[in-house]
């Protein structure tokens, strides 16, 4: 097993599967609930935590987790006469030019601020490795404990407030399983890329289901199948990994639908 870590194809793959796995449940969610914008916004400020990060010095994962946990109760307790997209795209194009800008003002630290935008699989180390997972257990362990609250306040609020279940309280926790996937999965596909990996694979596998369980089943699998196919196209082609993968979850969903069809 050392052996296997030691080599960092196998490290981007189990990277890319961790990701997989807490993000394509989680998206099932966000593709239900029309929540794109929601979770672009999110990713989007990933950036402005890279950048706090680098300035205060503390890990990349505990900076963007941060910034993605204030930015996701900003958009959700906001209080505005503007519509719901305006607010999203404002925050989310303001938060990453913001981010772009912060970093460019940080001295004496070289970074390659592409890794952070489209993301560096190939770059990712055991402790990321260990990150990413431990992400992705937590996410999917808080899935699993609220899963019927979760989808019983997103298929219909009252109904779920008859029930005795909070819709605010299980919106805070896709809210944090959000912030965390984005933390996590920033290396590995970057900020402008992270939504995609939740929305894409979810929405392919919406056809190919009867229940909400087996969609978000379905949907890991998807998510696996990209990251693999990506990684062997960007092996074989010479391109860019974390855009294969997205590419080839892409490619997936235009076949799901076909098959529909």
């Amino acid at each position: 097993m050392t052996g296997l870590l030691d080599s960092f194809l196998y490290r981007a793959a189990l990277a890319g599967i961790g990701l997989a796995i807490a993000a394509a449940p989680l998206g099932s969610f966000v593709v239900w609930r029309r929540m794109a914008f929601f979770g672009d916004a999110i990713a989007h400020a990933a950036i402005l935590g890279v950048a706090l990060s680098l300035a205060s010095g503390l890990s990349i994962f505990a900076g963007v987790l941060f910034v993605a946990l204030l930015m996701a109760l900003f958009i959700s307790w906001r209080n505005s006469t503007h519509s719901v997209d305006t607010t999203l795209g404002v925050a989310a194009h303001g938060t990453l030019a913001l981010g772009l800008v912060a970093v460019s003002f940080i001295e004496g630290v070289r970074i390659d601020i592409e890794a952070f935008l489209f993301g560096d699989i190939l770059a990712v180390s055991r402790g990321d490795l260990a990150v990413i997972w431990g992400g992705a257990v937590l996410v999917v362990a808080l899935l699993a404990w609220r899963w019927q609250a979760l989808l019983t306040a997103t298929l219909n609020e009252e109904l779920a407030a008859a029930a005795g279940i909070n819709p605010r309280r299980e919106e805070i926790v896709l809210i944090f399983a959000l912030a965390v996937v984005v933390a996590v999965a920033i290396k590995v596909v970057g900020a402008l890329l992270i939504s995609s990996m939740l929305i894409i694979p979810a929405a392919a596998a919406r056809p190919l289901a009867r229940t909400p369980e087996k969609m978000a089943l379905i949907a890991v699998g998807i998510g696996m199948l990209a990251v693999l196919g990506g990684l062997t196209a960007a092996w074989h082609l010479d391109t860019p990994a974390g855009p294969s993968i997205v590419t080839t979850a892409a490619v997936i969903f235009v076949l799901s639908a076909l098959f529909r069809k």
